[in-house]
């Protein structure tokens, strides 16, 4: 299991889910103040293989990989999640989704970005591994979600099915969109063998979803890997999150670790009709129980921001 640590000095003013204000400088109707904005985030995940204790070391949850970011001008925060399939082929997933998240928090640290621009994090990270001398074989979904101080508002690209919810007073206002070419085969970014490319399925960063909305002081995200929402359905989620009681770092902390081990004692649940298992229904396919896979969630509030 691995934590995130939270970024930079942040006072929370607001109740959480955005019902009331106590900053003098916001208004009565929750839209917050003139002041910078920051993200308090803290993580916690599972890899598959958590039972065998086999876990990866750094930010990764199995083929899961992740990073929060700060800059002057942005917190930035990512998952992504590296197709299993390429174990086949003497391919370790968990390289393609973690070099990916590692490239896109240097990007961060190192300025090279515009907060309104997630899709553009996520291009230029891919074009480095393509340039790669040593050929890093692999896919990986994405989900990039950047909030910009001053003008609070959130950008995010999303691609393939892992995503994020921004939660408000007790309801999720906003959500990713799910991008699926058919069942259980999401969008994901691809780097094959020169002689699998055409055959190996490889989708563009500019495919990513990509939206900007306003947030408030309070409101809650969360960014997760398809295992969380493969497995548990948003009033659990949101069931969860009413136990987040304030904007502390521990209390996140824990608030996060909860959601992952309920996923995680789902996903190993064969009487259970998970999210996935009602999909695959959906699809034709007679199936019951959670989905075993490896995950990821970041869980983060909007808060005040002092340098």
């Amino acid at each position: 299991m691995f934590s995130v640590l939270s970024y930079g000095r942040l006072v929370a003013r607001a109740v959480l889910g955005g019902l009331s204000q106590t900053d003098p400088r916001a208004g009565g109707g929750g839209g917050g103040g003139g002041g910078d904005y920051g993200l308090v985030t803290a993580g916690c995940g599972f890899g598959k293989d958590f039972r065998k204790g086999l876990l990866k070391k750094g930010a990764c949850y199995g083929d899961d990989a992740c990073f929060v970011a700060r800059h002057r001008s942005a917190d930035v925060l990512g998952v992504a999640d590296g197709v299993g399939g390429w174990r086949d082929y003497g391919v370790d997933p968990s390289q393609f989704s973690g070099t990916l998240m590692r490239t896109c928090e240097r990007l961060v640290k190192e300025g090279r970005f515009v907060p309104s621009n997630p899709i553009g994090i996520l291009t230029t990270s891919y074009c480095e591994l393509l340039q790669n001398k040593v050929p890093l074989l692999g896919s990986s979904t994405a989900c990039i979600v950047v909030l910009d101080r001053s003008s609070h508002r959130l950008h995010t690209a999303n691609l393939g099915d892992s995503g994020f919810l921004v939660v408000r007073g007790g309801e999720v206002v906003h959500r990713s969109d799910e991008q699926q070419h058919y069942f259980n085969t999401p969008f994901q970014l691809s780097i094959a063998p020169p002689e699998a490319e055409g055959v190996i399925l490889s989708d563009s960063p500019d495919a990513a979803d990509s939206t900007s909305f306003d947030v408030q002081l309070g409101d809650i995200i969360l960014t997760a890997t398809d295992g969380l929402f493969d497995n548990m359905p948003d009033y659990m989620i949101l069931q969860e999150l009413k136990k987040l009681k304030n904007s502390n770092y521990e209390s996140i902390q824990q608030t996060a670790r909860s959601i992952a081990e309920q996923a995680h004692e789902l996903a190993y649940d064969p009487n259970y009709m998970s999210p996935f298992a009602q999909f695959a229904c959906d699809n034709g396919l007679n199936v019951r129980g959670g989905k075993p896979d490896d995950i990821t969630v970041l869980l983060s509030i909007v808060a005040e921001y002092t340098d």
